[in-house]
């Protein structure tokens, strides 16, 4: 049996093959892509297992891998202790030290996701990223108004009567000029989300998980998606706890002889499903029973923490919802 271990790096990458008693039998650097590599891959048997961690660009290794019918296996680089603590650390001690861990069944692994589930993450993502320059945009020309003595509130500023305003209100020249091309940023921006979102609306009609997560308050089309798409199978998560641990939203335990010290949430996971949670959250406080768990919490510890049991909360209701709909499915 052979061990494949490969260091991915942006343009090379270090692949180390060892047997099945540890003897390395190939440490070689290789561009990415290029014969070198694929020769390296056809040599190998179907089902031989390959390592590699979850760097920057990995999906096309993923794929690579697939194509030739290996067994990939992702590295979660946090978990990976032996290579970031390593004292000689180099691409060949990395790649072999993969390999080994691959072999003696000790490899920190990360779930691949499918080349769907990635598509979709990709096209949510990009929206989101979009919709992060839309809000610093409209920061801008509050800012500039503010500067002028000039105060609109909230979304006011962005309707057709407000945008007629701003048009024609009078400010310095500077100003005006930043608020013209933000103005125009903005109109462009608005091209590509709203093509990005009818394409998340088409993708949201053929998948029932969304319909399903629709029902918690503050949980809509664009909060569904991204949750769908971020936690993918549901079935990897036994408990919901489990879940909400993926997502960063338990607090991180340091526990030493009969102290137990709990401290800040650990933020681990994908910062969207937080992001989209903490948006939901704040209309979910308002129903029952989230309600009931944001004004006891908000009494106890205040109200950035209570905030976050809720979207904990939120998220833990998702599990049971997906894992129920999960066994209606397979009924």
């Amino acid at each position: 049996m052979v061990y494949a271990g490969i260091d991915v790096h942006r343009k090379r990458s270090q692949v180390s093959l060892i047997d099945g008693d540890g003897k390395e039998l190939l440490n070689r650097n290789v561009d990415n892509g290029s014969e070198a590599m694929l020769d390296i891959l056809e040599d190998l048997e179907p089902g031989t297992p390959v390592a590699f961690e979850a760097a920057y660009g990995w999906g096309w290794l993923a794929d690579l891998l697939e194509e030739r019918e290996l067994e990939a296996h992702l590295v979660h680089p946090s978990a990976c202790k032996a290579i970031a603590s390593a004292r000689l650390k180099n691409d060949k001690v990395d790649a072999r030290m993969l390999a080994h861990l691959l072999r003696t069944d000790l490899l920190p692994e990360a779930w691949i996701a499918p080349k769907e589930v990635r598509d979709l993450r990709v096209l949510l993502r990009h929206r989101a990223s979009l919709v992060r320059v839309r809000t610093s945009l409209k920061n801008r020309i509050h800012a500039v108004l503010a500067d002028e003595g000039l105060k609109v509130e909230g979304e006011k500023l962005w309707s057709d009567e407000g945008q007629q305003w701003l048009a024609g209100v009078s400010v310095r020249d500077m100003h005006r000029l930043v608020v013209d091309d933000c103005c125009g940023m903005l109109d462009a921006l608005a091209i590509p989300i709203k093509r990005l979102e009818t394409d998340i609306r088409k993708q949201a009609k053929t998948d029932p998980r969304v319909e399903a997560l629709c029902v918690l308050p503050g949980v809509g089309l664009i909060t569904a998606m991204t949750l769908v798409s971020e936690i993918g199978d549901i079935n990897r998560f036994p408990t919901a706890r489990k879940l909400c641990a993926w997502a960063g939203l338990t607090p991180s335990v340091r526990n030493s002889d009969n102290k137990v010290r709990h401290g800040h949430i650990t933020k681990a996971g994908p910062a969207s499903v937080r992001w989209v949670l903490t948006e939901a959250s704040y209309h979910a406080r308002r129903f029952p029973p989230f309600a009931t768990t944001f004004e006891a919490m908000t009494k106890r510890r205040g109200k950035h923490i209570a905030g976050v049991a809720v979207c904990r909360k939120l998220l833990a209701r998702s599990f049971h919802i997906l894992k129920a709909l999960e066994v209606a499915q397979a009924q």
